[in-house]
């Protein structure tokens, strides 16, 4: 790989920022406008559920489509990413039923899954190691912006034009996009006959030690904060009786403590070092979680300690991205994919958890989040071991 600092300037990070808001918005906006889907497609909740597990499932397997990335090159698997995304939004449009979005939403998410890690590691091929960080946090703001603009826009577009409104403006904005990557990326040149570990670049990842310890540092804080995300609103309902208005405003919470937890990582993750900083965040996040219980004595305590909850778990998500990028040089996009699919394992644990749990109280979600970053940290800590990083 050419390991040549690239200065990427700030009219690139400012377009790749518009594009991977763009893959974001389409991919969680389905969950605040479900029941506009729903009606519009006149079909049931339960059919819905049945997709949105479906896609979860399908976020498990897509280093598979990722490796792409690697065995032909960044800039064709991002062309790919696009291509697929507007295939997908496309079926909805010229057929507007439940099968055809069913198609949309798994070939938009598939889209992303490919365009997202090739992205970031072609990056992590241009970008030396100890400058890395900064850039990819800022590339992290496309989710934030996701939430913060993103959605509040398309909820805009429905309310005016309808449920499929939204799909036709996707479609243009990605070929804005294919356009931008043409001109900015510089081709993938002729490839030479891949190597027997490029053509197992899945492979390889799977029987990396180093690599297995990232995946389950992903999985564990992950899995940590959605133990605590999927019941914050039910904990607030039933100990301060909070209207759905007032949920609402506790949940944009979540979005402003993404947006700084990533300006904070751009700050300070080249400058501590990616270890230092995601163990950082690993125990701001367990003393986040102790710290609950103390501020939850009224409401505004209560979000506050949400906040730095947020906040600390987004610093530690973010901060590990430049980490996982250096493990497999040689099979960067993958092991970028496979980060991302850890998340995805990660978040369905702490779903199966965190119901069960909340029978006992809240501080027994608490209890779990802290133990499972235990384990993050103690596969951080066995990973810096093995690799000087």
């Amino acid at each position: 790989m050419n390991n040549k600092q690239l200065p990427i300037s700030v009219p690139h990070l400012i377009f790749f920022t518009i594009a991977r808001t763009m893959f974001n918005t389409m991919y969680r906006m389905v969950y605040p406008f479900l029941g506009v889907f729903q009606a519009g497609l006149g079909v049931t909740l339960e059919q819905l559920s049945i997709l949105m597990t479906a896609r979860a499932s399908l976020g498990a397997i897509v280093p598979i489509f990722a490796s792409v990335g690697d065995s032909h090159g960044r800039k064709t698997a991002m062309l790919l990413g696009c291509g697929l995304f507007i295939i997908g939004a496309g079926l909805v449009v010229l057929w507007p039923t439940y099968v055809m979005f069913c198609a949309a939403l798994l070939l938009t998410m598939v889209g992303k899954y490919i365009f997202d890690p090739s992205l970031l590691a072609f990056v992590g091929d241009q970008v030396l190691y100890h400058e890395r960080g900064r850039i990819m946090a800022l590339l992290e703001l496309g989710w934030s912006f996701s939430f913060l603009f993103g959605v509040p826009l398309v909820g805009l577009i429905i309310s005016k034009n309808g449920w499929m409104a939204p799909f036709p403006l996707f479609i243009g904005l990605c070929f804005l996009i294919i356009l931008g990557i043409v001109k900015i990326l510089p081709s993938d040149g002729t490839r030479k006959i891949r190597s027997q570990n490029e053509r197992h670049s899945v492979l390889q990842v799977v029987t990396s030690t180093l690599a297995l310890n990232g995946l389950l540092i992903g999985l564990s804080v992950s899995a940590a904060n959605e133990v605590i995300n999927l019941v914050f609103g039910v904990w607030l309902e039933n100990t301060f009786q909070l209207k759905i208005a007032a949920l609402g405003a506790a949940t944009a919470v979540i979005g402003v403590s993404e947006l700084v937890g990533e300006f904070l990582v751009a700050t300070f993750v080249d400058r501590w070092g990616k270890p230092r900083t995601v163990f950082l965040g690993i125990l701001c996040n367990s003393l986040a979680s102790i710290g609950l219980p103390l501020l939850s004595h009224s409401v505004y305590g209560a979000v506050l300690g949400l906040f730095f909850f947020y906040i600390t778990f987004e610093f530690t998500l973010v901060s590990s991205i430049p980490l996982m990028s250096e493990l497999l040089p040689q099979s960067r996009a993958t092991m970028l994919s496979s980060t991302g699919a850890s998340h995805s394992l990660g978040r369905a644990v702490g779903a199966l958890l965190a119901a069960r749990l909340y029978h006992f109280g809240i501080s027994a979600n608490l209890i779990c989040s802290i133990l499972l970053n235990i384990l993050a940290a103690a596969a951080l800590v066995n990973l810096v071991r093995r690799k000087t990083l």
